[in-house]
C-alpha cells in the first residue's frame, strides 16, 4: 500500500457502527490450547483434562475412513449430508427430513436460535450454563434469563417451572448438564414440559452428552417432546463419546420437517466437510467401541469422584465425562498451580461459581496425575 492509498483510507470515525449485539458479546471460555498451557505451565508433558475430549480417541474404522481412497478432498462434500442423515435415521428413529447436520452441535445451537428467537424475545436457561446458549441469543438482540442450580448442584425444577409460567420464547437446557453434570429424569422433564406453553415457548434440548447418561434413568426425551407438541430441537454430537471433537460433527433432531428446513436455511451450505461426514458414518458403524469407551469413563469417573470426596470436596452427581468440583476458594489460582503440575483443567468464570473447577475424565494415568496434584495442593 503506497502513501496515496494510506492517505485516503477511512479513519475510524468514518467507519459504520458495529452491530451492538455482537460487539458487546462476552468471549466464549474455550479454555487453553496445548501450546499456551505448555507455555504457562513451563513444561511439555500435559494431561489435557479441560475440554471434555475422549481420551480413548476414536474407533479404528474412523481412521481407516479418513485415509481411504473414497475420500476426495478436492470435491465439494454433499451439502445435504444425505448418507449421514440416513444413517442417523436408522440410529435415532427420527426421519431424515427432520435431521440437520452441523459443524458441531454448536453450529446447530446458533441455527435453531436464529430461527426461533430475535429482538425482544427472551431465552430461559440455567446457571451455570453452557455459554453459547446465552451468547447466541444475545447476538440476536434477545434477552436471557437464568435459573440458578440448587445448593445440591441439581436443576431447580420449581424455579424453572415458575420462570416458564412467564412464557419465554425459548427454554434452552443441556441434559446431561454442561458444566455441572446431572441429567433430567423423566418426572423432571415431564414437569418442565407441563409448565411450558407449546404455543409460546420453543425448547432447545442440548444432548451433547447423551451417550454418557445412565440408560436406566434416561428419559425418552424425543417421545416426550413429540407428545408435548410445540417447536423443539434435540441436539447431539459426535465430539464427545464418539471421539470426533476435532472434526466437528453435530446434528439437530427437529420437531417437524418445516423446522428442519428453517434450521437448514439458517446455516451455511457445505458446512460439514467430506472428512467429517466420512468419519461420522464410520463411527456409527462401530457403536460397540463407543459403548466400551463410555463404560470405561463411568468407572474412572466414579473412582475420581470417590477420591475427591475423600479430600472433602463437593461435586454434583455427574452423568457426563467430567466432574464439576467446588474448591470453596477461587479456582483460578488452583488451575494455574495444576498447570505447573502438568494438568490442564477449566476454572469456571461465571459469577457466583468462580470456586468451581471442571475436570475431564481422562485416561487412568491422567486421572491419577490430577488426583496426585490435588492432594499436593490441598
Amino acid at each position: 500500500m503506497n502513501r496515496a492509498t494510506l492517505s485516503t483510507a477511512k479513519r475510524p470515525a468514518d467507519l459504520p457502527a458495529l452491530n451492538e449485539h455482537i460487539a458487546a458479546l462476552p468471549p466464549y471460555n474455550a479454555g487453553l490450547s496445548l501450546a499456551e498451557a505448555q507455555r504457562l505451565g513451563g513444561r511439555e508433558d500435559m494431561a489435557r483434562l479441560a475440554s471434555n475430549e475422549n481420551p480413548d480417541g476414536c474407533a479404528p474404522g474412523v481412521l481407516a475412513a479418513l485415509t481411504g481412497a473414497a475420500l476426495e478432498p478436492w470435491r465439494y462434500a454433499d451439502p445435504s449430508c444425505t448418507a449421514l442423515r440416513a444413517a442417523l435415521e436408522a440410529h435415532t428413529g427420527v426421519t431424515a427430513d427432520r435431521i440437520v447436520i452441523g459443524n458441531g452441535s454448536e453450529e446447530m445451537i446458533l441455527a435453531v436460535i436464529r430461527v426461533l428467537l430475535g429482538p425482544g424475545r427472551d431465552l430461559l436457561t440455567v446457571l451455570p450454563s453452557f455459554g453459547l446458549h446465552g451468547i447466541c441469543a444475545t447476538s440476536l438482540g434477545a434477552g436471557v434469563a437464568h435459573v440458578a442450580m440448587t445448593p445440591q448442584g441439581g436443576f431447580d425444577i420449581d424455579g424453572l417451572c415458575a420462570a416458564l409460567a412467564r412464557r419465554p420464547a425459548m427454554l434452552a437446557l443441556s441434559s446431561p448438564w454442561n458444566p455441572v453434570g446431572p441429567a433430567l429424569d423423566a418426572p423432571a422433564l415431564d414437569r418442565l414440559l407441563a409448565a411450558a406453553d407449546p404455543a409460546r415457548t420453543a425448547i432447545l434440548f442440548d444432548e451433547a452428552y447423551f451417550e454418557y447418561a445412565d440408560p436406566a434413568n434416561r428419559p425418552d426425551a424425543l417421545t416426550m417432546l413429540a407428545r408435548w407438541g410445540g417447536h423443539w430441537a434435540s441436539l447431539r454430537s459426535f465430539s464427545k463419546a464418539w471421539g470426533l471433537a476435532g472434526l466437528r460433527v453435530g446434528y439437530a433432531l427437529c420437531s417437524s420437517p418445516a423446522l428442519a428446513v428453517a434450521v437448514t436455511n439458517a446455516k451455511t451450505p457445505f458446512n460439514v466437510n467430506a472428512a467429517a461426514q466420512a468419519a461420522a458414518l464410520a463411527a456409527l458403524d462401530d457403536p460397540a467401541w463407543m459403548q466400551a469407551s463410555v463404560a470405561r469413563c463411568a468407572a474412572e469417573r466414579a473412582r475420581m469422584a470417590a477420591a475427591l470426596a475423600g479430600m472433602g470436596l463437593f461435586m454434583p452427581p455427574s452423568q457426563t465425562n467430567f466432574l464439576f468440583i467446588d474448591l470453596r476458594r477461587d479456582a483460578e489460582p488452583v488451575a494455574a498451580a495444576l498447570l505447573r503440575e502438568g494438568v490442564i483443567v477449566k476454572p469456571w468464570r461465571e459469577p457466583r461459581y468462580e470456586s468451581f473447577l471442571r475436570v475431564t475424565i481422562g485416561t487412568a494415568a491422567e486421572n491419577e496425575r490430577f488426583l496426585a496434584a490435588m492432594r499436593k495442593l490441598a
